[in-house]
This record gives structure tokens, sequence and C-alpha cells, in this order.
């Protein structure tokens, strides 16, 4: 058995398949139609064999939509079989009763459904087809009903952020666990949507004052994308209890549905680091010079946003993905609260 060379694998993102029925605003695979090339389903499980020999603790399958891919349940079966962790990430627009039952006879682990809006004003305009909201309701109430653990994901932007409050509403009384990010610049999400400074602050106190009062509930609700950085007035709002810089390639691992690889799926196709049709992915993990941006991080590599912070060397200039869509370097992530209270 392969062991990887480089640190603790923790979590792949697995774009299965780029074929979506919903257009949605903030899509950073532009999906919708299928690749060509995506990996067959022998590919497919090969790929789910050597994540589990490199030690991966866990696989997040998504798209374009998961379920839209034929073979989506033996891979999910495969990636349990072989003692990882599944989480399944879906835009729920499909019959539960078609889709719940296969879920719980695979055993997945975590179950999350896109939802952007309070309305279906909102969250229809924001996924592009009529019905969303609903289909995404029905869903999560089926998921719950049939013992699944399930939560919603909201990515935030000037289109919905005033629905925060909302949306939580329906969380606390759904009672099921909420993951917020902030959307970022890639594929279809136009840049002049991103949250502002005062928003983007505004929403780490929002998400750090809902985990304070909600404890003790057995739901989550989580900060992430790398949301923020090194407050005196907000904690960590993800599940690491603090930021040691960008997991890309170090502990995260993201796959796009042609085998085509990079640190994290979020990144540019610039961040390819190679494809597992050419070299296993075994291969481009142990590989000493992939994944170069953070594995070889030096303080000299900090841009003008962070070089001269006191948390540099540590916090390594944030998130690799903002970084480099919203200032075009990398080490330069330019929304960080940090930075934010000092210039207050």
């Amino acid at each position: 058995m392969n062991q990887a060379a480089y640190t603790n694998p923790d979590i792949v993102v697995w774009e299965v398949t780029l074929r979506c029925n919903l257009k949605c605003l903030h899509c950073g695979s532009s999906a919708g139609k299928i690749r060509e090339d995506e990996l067959t389903t022998k590919e497919a499980l090969q790929l789910c064999d050597d994540l589990a020999d490199l030690r991966f603790k866990g696989v997040a399958l998504m798209g374009g939509e998961v379920f839209l891919r034929k073979d989506w349940k033996l891979l999910a079966k495969r990636i349990k079989d072989r003692g990882m962790k599944l989480s399944i990430i879906s835009n729920g627009f499909f019959d539960p009763k078609n889709i719940i039952p296969d879920l719980v006879s695979i055993g997945a682990d975590c179950v999350m459904v896109g939802f952007d809006g309070a309305s279906p004003e909102t969250q229809d305009k924001i996924r592009g087809v009529n019905g969303s909201f609903e289909k995404a309701v029905s869903f999560v109430r089926a998921a719950k009903e049939a013992g699944l653990v399930i939560g919603v994901i909201t990515t935030v932007h000037k289109l919905n952020f005033n629905e925060l409050p909302a949306i939580r509403d329906f969380v606390l009384a759904e009672e099921i666990d909420w993951q917020i990010q902030p959307a970022t610049v890639i594929g279809r999400f136009p840049k002049e949507l991103v949250l502002s400074e005062k928003e983007y602050y505004a929403l780490g106190i929002f998400i750090h004052s809902l985990q304070k009062k909600h404890a003790e509930k057995p739901f989550t609700i989580v900060g992430a994308h790398n949301l923020g950085f090194h407050s005196q007035r907000i904690p960590p709002l993800s599940f690491y209890p603090e930021w040691n810089g960008c997991y890309a390639g170090k502990t995260v691992l993201g796959i796009q549905s042609n085998g085509n690889v990079k640190g994290c799926l979020a990144m540019s196709d610039k961040f390819i680091e190679g494809n597992i049709r050419k070299r296993s992915i075994i291969e481009i993990w142990n590989d000493p010079n992939a994944f170069a941006y953070n594995r070889t991080f030096k303080i000299e590599h900090l841009g003008e946003n962070c070089k001269n912070c006191k948390y540099g060397e540590t916090c390594k200039g944030g998130c690799t993905t903002r970084s480099d869509t919203l200032t075009g370097k990398t080490h330069n992530d330019p929304l960080c609260f940090f930075r934010f209270e000092n210039n207050m």
C-alpha cells in the first residue's frame, strides 16, 4: 500500500461530472454540459482505490450535479467500502424517493444541499431554474426524515446577503447543519457581486454570533472557504481551531471530472498539477515539486497586502483562490479580518 509522502491527507473534493440541471450564478465550474472526456467508471473506481491508499480520510462528491452521473452509486459505495467518509453535495433538484433510499443504504456520512435564498424568488433567481427552492426544501426534509446527516450550503454575495436572517430561521426550525461561504470570482460569478469589506466582516460577526448562541444545538453552523483570518474579535469560524495557511495541496485535494488534479477545486485551471490518466493520483500527490505555491512557501512570497503582517509567516497570505482571483497573485488575500480591524 502506498502512503502519502506529504503531511496529512484529509479531504478530497471531487467534481464527478460537469453535467447539471441548474444554472447557478455562483457556479465555479460554469456547469451544465458534460465534459466529453469525463472519467470512465473503471478509471473513477481506480481513483477511489488510490485515494484510499493515500490514506485520505474523506471524499466529497459534487458536480455539476452528482446524481446526474449514472454510476454515482458505484463510486459512493467504493468510497465507503475503502473506509473513507462519504459526503454528497447536491442541488436537491430531484424527487427524494429516487435518491434518498440509495443514500441511506450506501451509508452517506453527510449530505449538503445548496440553499441560497429564503424565498422561491431569490433561490430560483440565483439557481437559474424555477422550482429550485421547493425542490431543495423537499429534499432536505426527506433526507432528515430518513435519518441522514443533512445540511444546507449558502454561498453569500450581494444578491442574498440581506436574506441571511431568514435563511437562519429556516435552518434553526429544521435543526440542520449550515455551511456559510462567501462567493468567489470563479466560473460564472461576476466580480461586482462580491461582498464589500464591510459586508464580509459583518458576515463573520453574523456567523460567530450564531455559533456562540447555538453551540449546544445538535447541528453545526460553520463558516467555510477560508473565511477571515486572525481577528481580535472573531474566532476561527471553520472546524479548524486555527488558521495556518491555505490547505490546498497540503491536506486538501480537488479533482475535476476529466481527471485533472488541483490543490483545491475552487482554484483556476492554471493550478492544474496533472491528470490521473497520465500519472496516478498517488504519483501526483507524492511529487515533491507538486503544489509548490503552498508546499514550498517562503515569507518573501507574500504580496503587498500581507508582506508586513505579523501573521505572515503562519497565515501565508490567506486563501489562494481568493488571492489569485481578486489580486492576480498568491499569498495576497485582501479579505482579511485582521487587516480590516487595523484599518478601522
